[in-house]
């Protein structure tokens, strides 16, 4: 039973969907008074480039044999995948994330632009970051200093996140996906981007 639930925890938090939820519970929680129908159009193009895209370009690539799993067991697996996540991130940024409208969602992006080129450097170098613990590791700083900048009690979800940050790196352990070292250095390369653009907006 451990096995199953550890194993769901990696499948239910994959990286995929941190940036979409991160969005969500943006729009959720700010005070800004947005209209509903952009905060809509907005949800559904970060959805469709964050969480559909990346899951066709996934199934062709599965198909063409460039990668194994969704998981991404090696480095030389992660390169083409990140390489293409890149271009979709930068994507938002030009296109649905603007500085002019949502200036905390844009820096959140582009510190997970950042992390994730950080993240192609070392699998090029043959080193496996986890990516799940750059993920979760950025949305957990990102609404810390949300908290901050709206002047708002969100230490529900603060502390939701950090007991997901737990629960994915013993998962990750548990299914011998990554060491110690491959964990800290995931959830350092996922932080501290987004904790060095804080001043750029808060």
């Amino acid at each position: 039973m451990k096995h199953y639930i550890l194993k769901s925890i990696s499948f239910l938090f994959h990286p995929l969907i941190i940036p979409f939820i991160g969005v969500v519970i943006y729009f959720s929680i700010t005070p800004r008074h947005i209209e509903s129908s952009f905060i809509q159009a907005k949800v559904v193009f970060v959805f469709i480039l964050t969480v559909l895209l990346p899951i066709l370009i996934f199934f062709l690539l599965k198909t063409l044999g460039k990668i194994s799993s969704i998981h991404l067991k090696n480095t030389n697996e992660r390169i083409l995948p990140l390489a293409i996540n890149i271009i979709i991130i930068v994507l938002i940024l030009l296109r649905v994330i603007t500085p002019i409208d949502f200036i905390e969602l844009y820096y959140f992006f582009i510190g997970i632009l950042i992390s994730s080129t950080i993240c192609l450097a070392l699998a090029i170098i043959n080193f496996k970051a986890s990516i799940h613990m750059i993920s979760i590791a950025g949305i957990l700083m990102f609404f810390i200093a949300l908290s901050v900048h709206f002047s708002i009690n969100i230490n529900g979800i603060i502390a939701i996140i950090f007991f997901l940050t737990g629960a994915i790196a013993t998962s990750r352990l548990h299914l011998n996906a990554h060491t110690f070292n491959e964990l800290i250095v995931g959830f350092s390369v996922g932080l501290i981007p987004q904790f060095i653009l804080i001043p750029n907006w808060l």
